[in-house]
């Protein structure tokens, strides 16, 4: 049996979907597992033993239609004989290559009305499944059956020699392990833990001599330079330095990690490295870091969460009164 996963988008939307293919896994042991996914969730892919088969590229940008470009692809697709094809997003767009490539089963929800792009439909129970992973997961089952549980929690895997050459090639050393803050949030800054926040807490740890590194993209720079200024040097800026798959491989060897509601919070979760996760405008009660060493802080503060990308009271109570002294006693 071929397979086809069309991934999601975002970091944490694909670690998330990692329980399902865990169910394919289980329930179709000798099938191959493919994945059309944007390049900069790959090496989250790569670290799931269960996509066995290929990661390909979807060169579709959000909000591309590209007609013609998606048939081309879907024609190539096609070669490849795919049995089944889970349509993990939710838009019209991304269920026409499986359509368009003929592959017989095509399962996701209804989603933007796709009806006929999605002949295994499910309908969205929010009640019967309230957390991401468990909408993805339910994929796996036949429509209107309930989620079997318990449920296995995504655990990516990182290649020790991979490590290895990570840590040899930015100069840097495991030993001792250091912490690793995550001060980015692709949403917006309604996310983010305060700068100055991240700083004071990098000169303690630094104090006690323990490495502060700190991971993000290229748009997350900035932010690590400021609280490289404000922690007088406590913590060493790799923001836009490493590569996702770079990133997954450090996190992997850090002591803890303290992160925003972001990509990389979900890496570490799935990596079992304990985590400290703060939550200002977003909510735990849909995607929480899914792992036992996780810690969750959130002041629960009767204007949050507002899911905007800024604080319409324009305050950030919701970050701001999360003193870094709480967040220090977390740390392990």
């Amino acid at each position: 049996m071929r397979i086809l996963i069309i991934a999601p988008s975002w970091i944490g939307d694909t670690v998330a979907a990692q329980t399902l293919f865990m169910r394919l896994r289980a329930y179709h042991p000798d099938a191959v597992i493919d994945a059309l996914a944007p390049p900069w969730v790959a090496a989250v892919l790569h670290a799931m033993p269960e996509i066995n088969g290929e990661v390909l590229d979807n060169p579709f940008a959000h909000g591309q239609l590209r007609l013609k470009e998606r048939w081309a692809l879907a024609r190539q697709l096609a070669k490849r004989g795919y049995d089944a094809a889970y349509v993990l997003p939710n838009s019209l767009k991304s269920a026409l290559i499986p359509a368009f490539a003929g592959i017989s089963k095509r399962v996701g929800f209804t989603g933007e009305s796709r009806y006929g792009l999605i002949n295994v439909r499910h309908t969205l129970d929010t009640a019967a499944t309230p957390l991401q992973v468990e909408r993805y997961a339910i994929l796996a089952e036949e429509p209107r059956a309930a989620l079997p549980r318990p449920y296995p929690l995504p655990q990516l895997s990182v290649d020790a020699a991979a490590q290895a050459a990570t840590l040899q090639s930015l100069a840097l050393s495991g030993s001792p392990a250091p912490v690793i803050f995550c001060p980015g949030a692709e949403f917006g800054p309604a996310k983010r833990w305060p700068e100055k926040h991240f700083a004071a807490l990098a000169r303690q740890l630094g104090a006690q001599g323990i490495p502060v590194w700190l991971l993000g993209s290229k748009k997350d720079a900035a932010v690590g330079e400021e609280i490289v200024r404000q922690s007088e040097g406590a913590a060493r800026n790799l923001c836009g330095v490493t590569n996702l798959a770079q990133a997954v491989q450090l996190i992997a060897l850090a002591r803890h990690v303290v992160t925003n509601d972001s990509g990389l919070m979900h890496v570490a979760a799935a990596l079992g490295t304990p985590l400290t996760a703060l939550f200002g405008s977003s909510s735990p009660g849909y995607t929480p870091p899914l792992s036992e060493q996780a810690q969750v802080i959130s002041l629960n503060l009767a204007c949050s969460p507002c899911f905007k990308r800024e604080c319409p009271l324009g305050h950030l109570d919701c970050l701001n009164k999360i003193a870094p002294e709480r967040v220090a006693g977390t740390i392990q």
